[in-house]
């Protein structure tokens, strides 16, 4: 978002300050089961939950880039969304959606 010139400034006060929330807004992902958005604690006694094998859960960062005088025009009213499945096993992890096809496409501004 830096290079791309939505945020102004360097990494570390982005971060400090929160400023990238403006254009990524949720977390990385969220629970999967018998419902798209399973239900579930992600903190137990204030602290982050551990994945244990068996869960599973959908990683899909996204940014949401809405027009405004500070965005550079070729990024005004689009979303970038990257979403993978993601089975927890003892070993490691299973990407389930691995498959799926991806596609990327330099911008260029």
């Amino acid at each position: 978002m830096l290079d791309l010139k939505l945020l102004r400034g360097s990494l570390d006060e982005a971060l400090e300050k929160e400023t990238y929330k403006r254009f990524y807004m949720h977390r990385t992902g969220h629970w999967l089961g018998l419902d798209v958005h399973d239900a579930g604690e992600y903190k137990r006694a204030a602290q982050w939950r551990a994945l244990e094998p068996g869960m599973t859960l959908t990683v899909e960062p996204g940014l949401y880039i809405r027009a405004a005088d500070d965005v550079p025009e070729p990024l005004r009213d689009i979303g970038i969304r990257i979403e993978d499945d993601v089975l927890v096993a003892a070993g490691g992890c299973e990407v389930l959606s691995a498959e799926a096809p991806k596609r990327s496409r330099t911008l260029r501004l």
